[in-house]
């Protein structure tokens, strides 16, 4: 970074100019004792030592105004060979951090003060000096121009560290969030099946009202303990969605009596055939589970009482096939935002999904899931 763009100088800044300065002061100083010896007059030496003095104090300031500098250097490295040092030092600041052109303009203008430097010196070896002086230029601002492509290769690389990173911490929020919506959504699964429980009891108690008082304190006790097991689905819910994703246990195939057998014992009659030989990938076995939850969801929302028939045949090769009937009332309330969901599960193990009514009056929910061999 050059100090126009940042005028506060660094430590390390502070002592490189420290020494650039000292070095062209002490490299100055031996030319001025050069110069001492052609028999110059006195009055030419002390300009050409308060010059060179001068230019060396601008050094500086070589990193706010490289050009400038190196420009004036070049007017008066004419007369004074106690500035000689200094104005290699400015070519190359120039190169350093400005671009070639500007380096190729700076160039050209001390390669012309140095015919009027000989012109002024009275120089016999003309060539020879032409020639040191225009290597040592080249050296000099070649040095400078590989200086500014290796900062400027290190930048470019601590640029593309950056964006990696960048991208890198991105993609991990954005497989964080995916996680915690994806468990979300199994949560919210199991809180909407809890809730069906929850008011199949209840309406079970609102259509006894001469129920015994056994019967009455049963359902009471299953009610509270459904109540309470959906509050504390729900805070698992908002605690994925607010803390990092944690590991949270999922259902499995072997789940799925289980699950029909809790909502028959919640009064619901279902109709279960289950004919699946064999380990199904835990992918697909945990969507079969999530299909039979939704149905029978939307069985006890929609069709409350009614038979269910749960239908789920597969073999590895063939495929499983997930089918849930049962009969379709008049109208059907919500707007399928859980189908919905289904679908897109479906579609994440290459399965698919088909819902709808039927000829016979029922509610069809289908689905054929990949089962490898």
């Amino acid at each position: 970074m050059t100090e126009s763009a940042n005028h506060r100088r660094s430590r390390r800044d502070w002592i490189v100019d420290s020494i650039v300065f000292v070095v062209a002061v002490l490299l100055g100083l031996v030319l001025y004792d050069q110069s001492q010896k052609e028999g110059l007059s006195s009055t030419l030496l002390a300009v050409d030592l308060c010059a060179g003095m001068a230019l060396c104090l601008t050094l500086w300031f070589r990193r706010r105004w490289p050009v400038q500098l190196a420009l004036i250097a070049a007017v008066v490295s004419i007369f004074s060979d106690t500035a000689s040092a200094a104005t290699l030092i400015l070519i190359l600041s120039v190169a350093v951090y400005k671009p070639w052109r500007a380096t190729l303009l700076v160039f050209a203008v001390n390669s012309i003060s140095l015919f009027a430097y000989i012109q002024v010196k009275n120089q016999n070896d003309d060539a020879a000096i032409v020639i040191a002086a225009t290597s040592i230029y080249v050296a000099v601002a070649g040095w400078g121009l590989y200086i500014r492509s290796r900062r400027q290769l290190l930048q470019t690389l601590r640029d593309r560290a950056d964006r990696a990173e960048t991208v890198a911490t991105l993609q991990a929020e954005q497989g964080q969030m995916r996680a915690r919506e994806e468990i979300a959504r199994e949560m919210h699964d199991v809180l909407g099946h809890r809730l069906s429980l929850l008011s199949v009891h209840a309406g079970a108690l609102a259509y006894r009202p001469d129920a015994s008082t056994e019967e009455v304190a049963g359902a009471a006790e299953i009610i509270r303990a459904s109540a309470h097991q959906a509050l504390q689905d729900l805070r698992e819910v908002i605690g994925v969605l607010r803390a990092p994703v944690g590991e949270l246990p999922q259902p499995t195939f072997a789940d799925l009596p289980q699950l029909v057998e809790a909502s028959r014992t919640a009064g619901v009659p279902i109709d279960l055939t289950l004919d699946a030989p064999g380990a199904l990938p835990d992918h697909v076995g945990r969507t079969a589970y999530r299909i039979v939850q939704e149905g029978l969801t939307n069985a006890m929302k929609h069709a409350p009482g009614e038979k269910l028939t749960i239908t789920v045949i597969g073999a590895p090769g063939n495929g499983l096939s997930v089918e849930v009937r049962n009969p379709a009332p008049q109208r059907r309330r919500g707007d399928g935002q859980g189908l919905i969901g289904l679908t897109e599960r479906a579609a994440l193990v290459e399965g698919r999904i088909e819902h709808g009514r039927t000829p016979d009056g029922e509610f069809r929910l289908f689905a054929w899931l990949p089962w490898p061999t």
